[in-house]
């Protein structure tokens, strides 16, 4: 299942700050649809992410009934991205 979106990274400080992309309810909806088949546990969804020219491996949090892509450090400072930043998003869940 392929997915494309566009969304707004966001900033989450826990006890480890990390930055997220939410996925719009549509395609959310849409990975709750085969969630079953790809889930490894705790509702989190294996997945390969292309943001600009960079792909990377990672898994979906589950948060209010929609899904959080984790942005991973390295993936931020190689395509420049900050809080705030629109960013279009090539998702593949990995069943």
């Amino acid at each position: 299942m392929d997915i494309q979106f566009s969304g707004r990274i966001i900033f989450w400080k826990g006890p480890a700050p990390f930055f997220f992309v939410p996925i719009p309810e549509k395609p959310s909806w849409e990975i709750k649809s085969v969630s079953a088949l790809a889930t490894y546990g705790w509702g989190v969804i294996p997945v390969t992410v292309k943001i600009g020219k960079t792909e990377f491996t990672t898994s979906l949090f589950p948060k209010d009934g929609l899904y959080l892509v984790p942005l991973k450090a390295a993936v931020r400072e190689k395509e420049g991205l900050e809080k705030d930043d629109l960013v279009k998003i090539n998702l593949k869940i990995n069943f």
